[in-house]
This record gives C-alpha cells, structure tokens and sequence, in this order.
C-alpha cells in the first residue's frame, strides 16, 4: 500500500506518465466542468468531442474520477465561470496583436486546485510579450473579487500606459461591472476570446498546465495557507524567475524582460 488515495496516487503518477495528448484533454475536461458545473461525464465527453477531441465517455468518467470533478458539480454553491450571462463582451482583439514590449497585451485566466478538503481556485494575469505572471490570486469561491484582486496586483506592478490590451474569456468574472471598470479606469482596450473558442487565450492555456504539471500535480497541500505559499513561490520565484520558457528562446521571463529592456 502506498499510504495515499486514490486521486493522489494518481496526481503523483501524472506528472510522469501522461502524453502531451492526455494533458490536453485532460485540461479542457477541466476547464468544461467549471463553466458547466451542472454536467456530468456524458456532456462532457460531448463537449471534449465538439472541440475536437476523440474521447469516449469511459474515459472522460475515469478522469473525473481521478480528478475528483465528480463532486465539483454537486456543489450547488459554486459560482461558476458561465459565459451565458447579460453583461456586455467584446470582441476579440487579441489574435491580431504580437507584442514587441511589456505591458502591450495582457491575458488573463482562472483554473481550479484541488486541496485535501476543499477546491480552490486561482486567478492569474501574464505578461503575453514575456508570458510573465505579473497578478495572482488565490480563493475560496469564482466570485468576481477574485480576479479582480490578480487584476489589482498587475495594475500595481505595472503601472501601464494607456493603450493596454486586455484579453480573457467571457466569464462573468471577466465582464462584471467590477473588472471592466477597472480596465477602463487604467484606459485599457478589453478584448475577450470567441464564443466556443477554447484556444482563443491559448498562451494562459499553456501556462495553466505548466502550473498543473510543474507545481500543483506534485505536491499535497496541507491547507488554503500552505497551497498559498507553495503556489506563489513557485509563480514568482520559480516561473518568473528560473523556469526556462521555449517560446522565449528558453530564457525566464523575468530574465526575457530584463533583456528587452536593456
């Protein structure tokens, strides 16, 4: 016997063992079940299926079950990322952008973390010019507040110029009253991914699985304070810092940055 359960038996064997292909599915299974907490194995596998990907539903279900995003839908508390809402969105202006300096694109993104007795979730915020992570937070619950404190942090770290692009999804989180204000007050342009388009934000994809299989899949974490101290020593002085990005020329960001700017 391991001494371990089963899901995190299977979260210390992933990093190891799953293809580039299985990270993927297993990344927009993810992603689905926090936009559509209401669906089961079945509508996702759909969805999987819709977005290209040549899953059954056998194998969806024992992901969720690794996973443990059989009991994310149940919790009928969760707010959840749902892009069917009434408030405005915008077009996507990001694809046609290819940044040349900071502070000219940003992206932004929430993904789920889950603890020994709870979920969590985390806001980011990147640099899309250095794939840097300038603006992190990390809750209980998807509320707006949430990435609106990542965004917080960015705009206090950065201080950017009018002109700033802004891209996201269409959560709500993204087209609250709170967010877009902000963006606005900062004369930010806001940009946000197609409707149904899962790789319109793929940079903040690939940094979310990065994060999973770099940091989150190898560790257990204690509680909501340790899983806060583990994840923000790894984004700002392992990604920023010292991980080696093959989109920069294998430099860090931090270290692309400073390069840039000299």
């Amino acid at each position: 016997m391991t001494g371990l359960s089963r899901a995190g038996f299977y979260r210390r064997r992933l990093p190891h063992q799953a293809t580039p292909v299985e990270m993927e599915i297993r990344d927009q299974m993810q992603k689905v079940a926090l936009e559509s907490p209401a669906y089961g194995y079945r509508r996702i596998t759909a969805e999987l299926q819709q977005r290209g990907f040549a899953v059954n539903h056998k194998h969806v279900l024992r992901m969720m079950r690794e996973d443990n995003l059989l009991c994310v839908r149940r919790r009928a508390f969760m707010v959840t990322t749902d892009s069917r809402h009434n408030l405005p969105v915008y077009p996507n202006l990001a694809r046609e952008i290819k940044p040349t300096a900071i502070n000219q694109l940003w992206i932004a993104d929430i993904t789920y973390i889950r603890l020994r007795t709870e979920f969590v979730y985390l806001a980011v915020v990147l640099d899309a010019f250095s794939r840097r992570v300038i603006g992190w937070a990390l809750g209980r619950t998807l509320e707006a507040s949430l990435a609106v404190a990542a965004l917080r942090m960015a705009l206090i770290e950065r201080q950017p110029s009018p002109g700033l692009v802004h891209h996201s999804d269409r959560g709500v989180q993204y087209a609250s009253l709170d967010y877009t204000h902000m963006l606005k007050q900062h004369k930010a342009t806001i940009s946000m991914s197609r409707k149904g388009n899962p790789y319109d934000n793929a940079a903040c994809e690939s940094f979310m699985k990065t994060l999973k299989y770099e940091e989150v899949y190898r560790n257990e974490y204690r509680d909501f304070h340790d899983a806060h101290a583990s994840i923000g020593e790894f984004l700002e002085s392992v990604y920023n810092q010292k991980r080696l990005h093959s989109a920069l020329g294998y430099i860090p960001p931090a270290e692309f940055e400073n390069g840039a700017t000299a």
